[in-house]
């Protein structure tokens, strides 16, 4: 006999107002029985990921052993579904539900403290934002920005054969390959780039791994300088890492960030347009962009821009299309204002 049949049976039997409190705890198990049974309602159990991100790029993770709060009275149940991410919040505050069409993201502050997150720790496919950490290595070789370099039949792009605009053959400065790879996201240019490398592409190799090592990613693997290869791959945590380290590089930051620009090819000017059609764009202080595209990889981002008064990262990977990956960034705009003001 369930609790419910007992209580009613108690209703036939007896006053109706010594069978109250009963009828109170009859209700309060039903409500319980209902959330428990239901696939779609969570309560959170654990605390906000908190993390911090050192001068070298590294984001350390919240000390492990620490134990999460237990959940009060006031937590409130939150629908899940594949496009629902929850924004940790002071915890007298609602949690903040963002759908989000990326299947992996993570939004975090200056002082390194995550905001968001949607399955930051799943490695995948990173595409064109490898081309970051090309830039890094072959900035960290000090090698001749004006020395020119060339475009070679082995910089032709035959496993995906994406088009260029760059033709074999074509001359320009390492500075120009530079803008060219982080603008236009141009893959001859960051192939030429990594040929062009002190020691060939063995030492360029050789050089990306150190630089993995370097700042602490165990989840990242690079197979080409590219990222058309869908071993290029990383998670939404350490890209953010990535983010964070080429922004201590005023070259980067400063190329980046740019809507567009002229660079010489074959001494002739051809001008550039962001891939990141935020760039630029009215109300969007945009200090680092990258955006990528494989068909394994889906549309990524890895932006860094003013909110607030503070430097924010986003990372977004494996969106659907252009588009749901501009509405995804506007969309974690928008909340990062409403927390600021909250």
């Amino acid at each position: 006999m369930t609790i419910r049949d007992t209580v009613l049976r108690t209703l036939a039997h007896t006053n109706w107002k010594l069978a109250l409190p009963a009828l109170i705890l009859t209700c309060g198990c039903l409500i319980v029985e209902a959330a428990s049974d239901d696939p779609e309602v969570v309560v959170p159990t654990t605390a906000p990921t908190t993390a911090a991100i050192s001068p070298n790029g590294v984001l350390t993770p919240a000390p492990t052993g620490a134990s999460a709060p237990a959940p009060t009275a006031s937590s409130p149940l939150i629908a899940k579904s594949p496009d629902t991410v929850v924004a940790p919040t002071p915890s007298d505050e609602p949690l903040m539900k963002l759908p989000v069409n990326a299947r992996h993201m993570l939004v975090v502050d200056d002082s390194g403290r995550v905001l968001m997150s949607k399955e930051p720790d799943t490695v995948v496919p990173i595409a064109s934002l490898t081309k970051l950490m090309t830039a890094m290595v072959v900035l960290d070789a000090k090698q001749d920005m004006n020395e020119e370099i060339k475009i070679d039949d082995a910089d032709v792009d035959r496993l995906k054969h994406s088009k260029s605009r760059v033709r074999v053959g074509a001359t320009m400065s390492r500075e120009a390959a530079l803008e060219l790879a982080l603008i236009s996201s141009e893959n001859r240019a960051a192939s030429a780039l990594a040929r062009h490398f002190p020691g060939g592409m063995p030492a360029y190799e050789a050089a990306v791994v150190a630089k993995i090592r370097a700042l602490g990613l165990s989840h990242t693997a690079l197979a080409d300088p590219t990222g058309l290869s869908p071993n290029n791959t990383s998670t939404a945590a350490e890209v953010a890492r990535i983010a964070a380290a080429a922004a201590k590089y005023p070259v980067i930051a400063r190329i980046s960030s740019d809507k567009s620009s002229a660079v010489e090819v074959n001494g002739r000017p051809r001008e550039l347009r962001n891939t990141n059609h935020l760039v630029g764009a009215k109300g969007w202080d945009i200090r680092l962009s990258k955006t990528g595209y494989t068909e394994e990889a889906g549309r990524c981002l890895a932006m860094r821009m003013k909110s607030g008064g503070q430097t924010i990262t986003v990372i977004l990977l494996d969106a659907d299309g252009s588009a749901q990956r501009l509405r995804d960034a506007a969309a974690i705009r928008k909340s990062l204002a409403k927390i600021a003001a909250a």
